[in-house]
């Protein structure tokens, strides 16, 4: 049997690939509110196809509770937020899981960590935990780090194609790992050492982390030159070895605005330029701010001018606002335009913010100036509907002769 601990954006889909590809599966919560909710026939957020998923894992006979159970295997895939003053990943909830889990684990029962810890973690932090215990690591118990790589709005499609790592420092564990997990990867599954594995996961977000901040600087120095940024990609990207990414409002999200902290908190003498590069993104509303008030001035706005953003997720079509670069926006907003900003966002229909429409029709009458956060289908398919307004395009979607870029 395996037991999935966390039902959020990874355990819920990992518990219920592993429970369609025929495995018993329970999925153990700490929250009673996700468990009752998944009991009670409801997927737990929006994500495409989850929701026959979920019903195809019900008909197996997935359970739900927030008890930990007596399994084979059992995954990990609870928070590691960071300390935003050091850099440093908190592994508490994980080690906090392994901990409840040695309670009910038997003799032999393997122990993989799918949540995103920074090299050395599981050596200094989980493996402390089991020798607490008085139990031998890799003995009485094994661990693993098979690091998930998949993104919200296209997670069942990567989970089942994108290729996998998986970390153990037993070689006959890790093998039988990747026999598990090729119940439901169709991509390549390499067998490596825990930290490797660490290592691999986070250094994959901040090479890309690192690529969006050379495009966000780019796109600052063009603007300094009055100069199109995204004619300069894309004639740069015609040579065969360059590939620039697109600049945009900031960098959101649980992986790329976050993953990069750890090597930088572990290794602040030697991490300089990711450190550079986080700051540059991590100013990228600022940036966007600042153009606001400079189109503003060039239209001859004033403080009472109706500004409104687009989009309150971190990226297009998804619910997902971690991490957001509108809500950092927002915060600074209160201290720089003197008249509040209005914000819409399709997909995000709970009051999240103040001054939140849930109608694109009344937010887009509602304000002179709008800002194009988020790429959404829904925006590119009613552009039209942005003719006469003036319009800050921070993705380069608006074709409009009234739109400014970045």
């Amino acid at each position: 049997m395996i037991n999935v601990i966390g039902l959020g954006y990874i355990g819920l889909p990992t518990a219920l690939a592993f429970a369609t590809s025929g495995h018993e599966v329970v999925g153990s919560d700490c929250s009673q509110e996700v468990v009752e909710q998944l009991q009670s026939d409801v997927a737990k957020f929006n994500e495409p196809g989850l929701d026959e998923l979920y019903r195809e894992a019900l008909d197996k006979g997935i359970r739900f509770s927030q008890r930990y159970e007596r399994a084979d295997v059992y995954v990990v895939a609870v928070p590691t937020p960071y300390d935003k003053f050091t850099n440093k990943v908190d592994p508490s909830h994980v080690v906090d899981a392994v901990d409840k889990i040695l309670d009910v684990a038997p003799q032999g029962a393997i122990i993989v960590v799918e949540s995103t810890l920074s090299p050395g973690a599981i050596r200094k932090h989980v493996r402390a935990c089991v020798e607490r215990r008085g139990l031998t690591p890799d003995k009485d118990v094994y661990l693993a780090h098979a690091p998930e790589r998949i993104i919200p709005g296209a997670m069942l499609r990567e989970l089942r194609e994108n290729n996998r790592i998986i970390g153990c420092d037993a070689p006959e564990i890790g093998e039988r790992l990747k026999t598990l997990y090729s119940a439901f990867c169709n991509g390549q599954i390499v067998v490596t050492d825990v930290q490797t594995a660490e290592m691999c996961k986070v250094v994959e977000n901040t090479f890309r982390a690192v690529n969006i901040a050379f495009a966000n600087e780019l796109a600052r120095i063009c603007r300094y030159e009055e100069m199109d940024v995204y004619e300069v990609i894309r004639i740069c990207n015609m040579h065969p070895r360059v590939n620039i990414l697109q600049p945009g409002p900031g960098v959101g999200g649980h992986c790329i605005s976050v993953d990069p902290r750890f090597l930088i908190g572990d290794y602040p003498s030697l991490a300089k330029v990711i450190a550079a590069a986080m700051e540059t993104n991590d100013s990228a509303p600022d940036f966007v701010l600042e153009r606001i008030r400079a189109i503003m001035r060039k239209e001859g706005m004033t403080d009472t001018t109706r500004v409104g953003l687009y989009g309150l997720t971190y990226k297009e079509n998804v619910d997902d606002v971690r991490e957001s670069p509108t809500l950092q926006l927002l915060e600074l907003q209160r201290r720089r335009l003197a008249q509040p900003l209005n914000v819409y966002d399709p997909y995000v229909t709970r009051d999240l913010v103040e001054r939140q429409y849930h109608d694109l029709d009344e937010f887009l009458a509602a304000n002179d100036l709008v800002v194009i956060m988020v790429k959404h289908r829904e925006i590119i398919d009613a552009m039209e509907k942005l003719r006469g307004k003036v319009v800050l395009d921070c993705h380069n979607v608006c074709k409009l002769p009234n739109a400014y870029k970045l």
